[in-house]
């Protein structure tokens, strides 16, 4: 069975929509023997909730006061962002955490709070898609340090170059969320670093999927992430033995400070 390593994975709203409390709340984590923090990355949600943090600033706090934990936005909308400005931020947070970052990507939705809907973003999923592609490209080119040089059909990129280049090598790792009965994403996340499904509802669901991934990355599983989060109180350890390498507690939008504290005490996983 894997090692599984136990991250925080928290709602920047309301109560953790203030960035200092959600630093110390990662290196209370950090000391309690947690392995990573990462964060949600949305622009608003539905009432009641009404404050919201930036992951980025709150991920930089995160990383000023810890040494060890990873983290990293989980997961992050690419195509509502700009590929130019995230390869600089993820390359800053990756050196200003030493190396620690973990970046997160998905499709994103519109179903929340209309997010994207009501900041004109693109609606049509299909045409995400390729905008998460093309993104991912314009990312991997940027973290290699040359100049870019990237003309496609969402974005341009005309010979700049992203120095310094991330601390972590060959790159950041980049996790890939999508639904587990969905092939593209599956596929997508086999070309990548690690893949986080949504609405998990079994083991033998993220074996199947841990399966699909093998064959098609040929087996090469042993440096590879599964990170799946569970509800307060579910047993992860059927998940490990699925092929789970990380285990991220779910908290409710607009949690309250004192039930992530008492999650926290509880301890990671044993």
């Amino acid at each position: 069975m894997n090692r599984l390593r136990s991250a925080l994975w928290l709602p920047l709203f309301d109560d953790l929509a203030d960035p200092r409390v959600v630093a110390r709340l990662a290196a209370d984590a950090e000391e309690a023997g947690w392995d990573g923090c990462f964060v949600w990355d949305q622009l608003c949600r539905r009432e009641p909730e009404r404050q919201v943090a930036d992951p980025w600033i709150a991920l930089a706090a995160i990383a000023t006061v810890t040494e060890r934990i990873r983290l990293g936005p989980m997961v992050s909308a690419l195509p509502r962002r700009r590929p130019a400005k995230v390869a600089r931020e993820s390359v800053t947070l990756d050196r200003l955490s030493a190396g620690r970052l973990t970046l997160g990507v998905g499709l994103g939705s519109d179903r929340f709070a209309g997010e994207l809907s009501r900041t004109g973003e693109e609606l049509d999923a299909r045409r995400r898609w390729r905008m998460l592609d093309e993104f991912l490209a314009v990312l991997a080119a940027a973290w290699s340090g040359e100049p870019v040089r990237h003309r496609g059909e969402h974005y341009t990129v005309d010979g700049l170059a992203f120095l310094p280049r991330p601390v972590q090598r060959p790159d950041v790792p980049v996790w890939a969320a999508g639904f587990p009965g969905n092939a593209k994403p599956i596929r997508r996340a086999a070309r990548l670093d690690g893949f986080f499904p949504a609405n998990l509802e079994h083991p033998d669901q993220l074996a199947e999927v841990v399966g699909s991934l093998a064959a098609l990355r040929r087996g090469r599983m042993a440096s590879y992430d599964i990170a799946v989060g569970l509800p307060l109180g579910v047993d992860p350890e059927p998940y490990a033995r699925a092929g789970a390498t990380w285990w991220l507690p779910e908290l409710e939008p607009g949690v309250r400070l004192d039930t992530v504290r008492g999650m926290l005490r509880d301890g990671p996983v044993a």
